[in-house]
């Protein structure tokens, strides 16, 4: 029996998937590399001037390589333009342009620098959102087309020397490949492979695969796939990894880490774009912070194997049992922590989402109201709100625990208990822990690791409760000491994301020498991020580039202002039709730019308002949210 291929080397190691080299001008991708960091400019590319001055930005913060949008011949003819004009000024940061739709600009731009992106969804194929049943002959003549169209790329970069993405984007599959695969994964990876495949059957191998989707658990199931099909087919090209139309802020970020570093976790990719509704050069920080947490060598190895074979590529939910509102078919828990406050009061719960009112004697709840509070050795007086539920060090609940409140225990505190206590089990999860012996009943498990592949250690629990059918419920606990809000962020995204995608964890519970509104704010973001809970309007904005035909930046503000309070609602700001329908394949609303100062609105994937003054579309928007009874008044 042939031993099974996983997507990544090792579950319960951390180690780099080790891809061939593949050199882009003076810099290389892949191998034993470092993880390189690139973005995109947001510039007309025919204004060279300022194409370049931003460029040189971007680069002098840390950018190493530089896409451009490249829509037509005349764009990609500029990029020479702009190749020497960097060269001249001492920039020789490779130049890479990004081609949808347009195949001559694409074989211009091979000739000029360094390389070229291809989507398969509009390179040679075509997106009009139709169903068509393909026979397998017709399917085949459709691939044979595609190849004719696709090849001449494909000697032409050989015979140059230049590098290619091959770029699947999962909200511009083909209609061909939607008809087969379906919105999926599997469709992603398919598309990809099958201009891999016409790469490969002309000896040209200078390509980097990327796996892009706004949903984190898509994105991340389909470079797992792709991966996985790699090695099962003999191949190992570099990974660039990314979320496309992440956002802005602190959502932007979250969502970012959330994707890129699960996959990180697991020493998959070789290059990495944060895509922020900002600056571009303020994209290359947040990039270096995520990367910086996987630059430390593990030193601690993992002596384990599992038989256990989990479904890395679906999303499945690890089955629980209730016990309060944890586990079962409960909505995932967060916690705040006021265990460091020299004394509590009512006021401190402003911070998690509650209110409370002098006047009217009674608290208010807003959308992202943590479930339940640690106060460790502390007690209340005071009459707390009935949606949220205490916890205590195990000695203050013994000598003074409020009946509303529960025990943070050890294992041997708790096996002092009556039996039926419920309890929760705090679990060192980097000691010597046997599993099958926990108790079982009536309890929930809080896992924690210092260590700092901390991601194989829990992974390594979620295995060991699967052998031991032990379905209890679990809560996440990270614990940082870093004080820079944005590393923080990135870090326990990361840490945390990669569980919720997998389906393990009823619960997240935080904490960190920062601001607990920041704290509650961060974990109601991860679980957004991992679809997880949804407490708050979602925004799919890209990044915008050359193509934007409006101030993105400007107009997501404008939007979030009279949509915040939208909870569950997602909405899609798509700078151009490349980045439109398609990418925002699942929101509720789109608002995309369709010619100079002219937005197409969309419900879901069909537009139902064209050319829409700008001045007018917010407005529009607003009005087509609520004709489809999706608009409640804010409450001021």
């Amino acid at each position: 029996m042939s031993e099974k291929i996983y997507f990544c080397n090792d579950l319960f190691n951390r180690e780099r998937f080790e891809t061939r080299e593949v050199t882009i001008g003076i810099t290389a991708i892949g191998g034993k590399n470092p993880i390189r960091i690139q973005s995109m400019t947001t510039t007309d590319t025919m204004d060279t001037a300022g194409s370049v001055e931003q460029s040189i930005r971007m680069i002098d913060a840390g950018c190493e390589l530089v896409r451009l949008t490249a829509p037509s011949k005349k764009e990609a003819e500029n990029l020479g333009e702009i190749k020497k004009e960097l060269v001249k000024r001492g920039y020789n940061t490779p130049l890479v342009a990004d081609i949808h739709f347009t195949p001559n600009a694409a074989e211009i731009a091979a000739k000029l620098i360094e390389k070229v992106r291809v989507n398969p969804g509009n390179y040679a194929d075509k997106k009009k959102f139709e169903e068509i049943d393909y026979t397998n002959e017709s399917y085949q003549a459709e691939l044979i087309r595609i190849e004719e169209k696709f090849t001449p790329l494909v000697l032409l970069c050989k015979e140059q020397g230049t590098a290619m993405r091959i770029g699947t984007n999962h909200g511009s599959l083909s209609d061909r490949i939607l008809s087969r695969y379906g919105d999926t994964p599997e469709g992603m990876v398919q598309s990809a492979m099958e201009f891999i495949h016409i790469c490969r059957k002309n000896d040209y191998h200078d390509l980097v695969i990327s796996m892009k989707a706004s949903n984190t658990l898509v994105m991340v199931q389909a470079y797992r796939l792709l991966v996985q099909t790699m090695k099962e087919q003999g191949m190992n090209y570099p990974l660039h990894l990314g979320v496309t139309e992440a956002g802005d802020g602190e959502d932007g970020r979250i969502k970012s880490a959330v994707g890129i570093g699960a996959l990180l976790e697991d020493g998959l990719g070789d290059t990495i774009r944060v895509s922020l509704t900002e600056d571009p050069e303020f994209e290359i920080p947040v990039a270096q912070k995520l990367v910086q947490k996987f630059d430390q060598t593990n030193t601690n190895k993992l002596n384990y194997s599992s038989e256990i074979d989990f479904d890395f590529f679906h999303h499945n939910k690890r089955i629980t049992k209730s016990l309060l509102n944890i586990g079962g078919s409960n909505t995932s828990i967060v916690f705040a922590d006021l265990s460091k406050k020299k004394e509590i009061v009512s006021t401190n719960f402003y911070g998690f989402g509650y209110a409370y009112s002098e006047p009217l004697d009674k608290w208010n709840i807003f959308d992202q109201a943590a479930d339940y509070v640690f106060i460790g050795d502390h007690t209340i007086d005071f009459e707390i709100p009935g949606t949220i539920r205490l916890v205590q060090n195990y000695g203050a609940w013994k000598a003074h625990g409020r009946a509303d409140a529960y025990p943070l225990c050890t294992l041997e505190e708790y096996q002092q208990q009556q039996p039926g206590t419920i309890a929760f089990i705090h679990l060192d999860l980097d000691s010597d822990l046997n599993v099958s012996a926990l108790p079982i009943e009536n309890v929930v498990y809080v896992i924690e690791s210092q260590e700092q592949q901390k991601t194989q250690i829990i992974r390594k629990f979620q295995h060991e409760l699967a052998k031991n059918n032990n379905q209890t419920p679990v809560i996440l606990r990270l614990n940082y000491g870093i004080s820079d809000l944005e590393t923080f962020q990135l870090y326990a995204s990361s840490d945390a994301g990669i569980h919720f995608i997998d389906g393990f964890g009823d619960g997240l519970w935080i904490t960190a020498p920062q601001p607990i509104v920041d704290i509650n704010s961060l974990s109601f973001g991860i679980l957004q991020a991992t679809r997880t809970r949804i407490s708050k309007t979602e925004y799919i904005s890209c990044p915008s580039c050359g193509r934007t035909l409006f101030d993105l930046q400007e107009t997501t503000a404008k939007i979030r202002e009279r949509t915040s309070h939208l909870k569950g609602i997602k909405i899609g700001i798509m700078g151009c039709i490349v980045n439109g329908p398609g990418e925002m394949a699942d929101a509720d609303y789109g608002y995309v730019g369709t010619g100079p100062g002219k937005i197409n609105l969309y419900k879901e994937k069909t537009v139902v308002k064209k050319n829409v003054s700008e001045e007018e579309a917010v407005d529009a928007l607003i009005d087509l949210i609520r004709d489809n009874g999706d608009w409640i008044e804010p409450n001021n």
